[in-house]
């Protein structure tokens, strides 16, 4: 049977913020990395280089608390994924575990190849963001809610007002973003076509 268009319509849970304008896609995920043939380990590759020394050993990074093992939002800052337009670095955040990410200003190919993959990318204030990093900074296990209808994220008595492109928040809306469900969920449509049309037969 047919895969169904994924519907999203919230994300739910802990956060962790990565502090910082201008992230590149190098940053992201390591251009070393990409020689990989598939995106499987992707998530292990994740701000590698700022995560781990050249002896492969851990350092001190938000990636590497206890909290982001069962994380779901990343926080970020302003123009976030610039750089080379590489469809691994939104594969390295959503196979670290990641589900939407949160920031003030996004590149725009780095957005749309968040879309395409299920990760929607919200736009929120300077002042929204500080108010999610001093929440961080006093429970970095505060649940926050993301609900897409309603454009707000909330924690606690918290709800604050959240951009994300009318298309790309329609698409997530309506399950049009997952484009291979679509296409399966129509085999049947086009079967049904192909048998009432004499003239597609051989």
């Amino acid at each position: 049977m047919p895969a169904s268009p994924q519907i999203i319509t919230a994300i739910s849970g802990h956060a962790i913020s990565i502090e910082g304008n201008d992230i590149d896609t190098d940053r992201i995920i390591p251009a070393r990395f990409l020689k990989e043939i598939t995106f499987d380990k992707m998530g292990e590759y994740l701000f590698y280089d700022a995560r781990f020394n050249e002896q492969n050993q851990p350092l001190s990074h938000p990636l590497n608390t206890p909290i982001a093992k069962n994380a779901t939002i990343l926080v970020v800052d302003d123009n976030f994924g610039c750089g080379s337009s590489r469809e691994h670095a939104p594969q390295a955040i959503k196979r670290f575990g990641f589900d939407a990410v949160i920031g003030h200003s996004f590149a725009e190919i780095f957005a749309g190849n968040c879309k395409a993959i299920g990760i929607p990318v919200i736009q929120a204030s300077h002042e929204a963001l500080a108010k999610i990093r001093a929440q961080l900074q006093k429970n970095p296990s505060t649940q926050f809610n993301i609900n897409l209808v309603s454009k707000r994220v909330s924690f606690f008595e918290e709800s604050i007002l959240i951009q994300i492109p009318n298309e790309h928040r329609d698409a997530f809306l309506d399950g049009t973003w997952d484009i291979l469900s679509v296409l399966q969920s129509k085999q049947e449509l086009a079967q049904k076509i192909d048998q009432a049309l004499p003239y597609l037969k051989p």
